[in-house]
């Protein structure tokens, strides 16, 4: 073998566990804890602005005819309710995000 065979030999050594420890190397996790908290936040936002919005519907819709409270009791029920629905869309878009990255991390760690 001569000096060059070897030499090339071991450049593509290197280069091969080069991309073997690349590929190893865990994935930094970019505050993910925080990202979670922005979550949990945007999830309690959503339901209390449901509550507001039909909270104001409701009690608008009172002043205008001078009725009981009965629509603002009505108008809450639908804030709240939209807002739970709002939540639930939430959470299933994050889970689906997350089952995806997870699908993804499976599918590197198999190549």
């Amino acid at each position: 073998m001569t000096d060059d065979d070897q030499k090339q030999r071991m450049a593509q050594l290197e280069a091969k566990l080069a991309a073997a420890r690349k590929a190893q190397e865990p994935k930094p996790r970019v505050d993910e804890h925080y990202s979670m908290a922005n979550q949990a936040w945007r999830m309690v936002i959503e339901l209390v602005v449901g509550l507001g919005i039909g909270f104001g519907i409701g009690y608008g819709l009172d002043r205008l005819f001078g009725t009981l409270p009965i629509f603002m009791v009505l108008f809450i029920l639908l804030g709240l309710a939209a807002g739970v629905k709002v939540m639930l869309r939430t959470a299933q878009e994050i889970q689906e995000k997350k089952l995806a990255e997870e699908a993804t991390e499976n599918e590197e760690a198999r190549d």
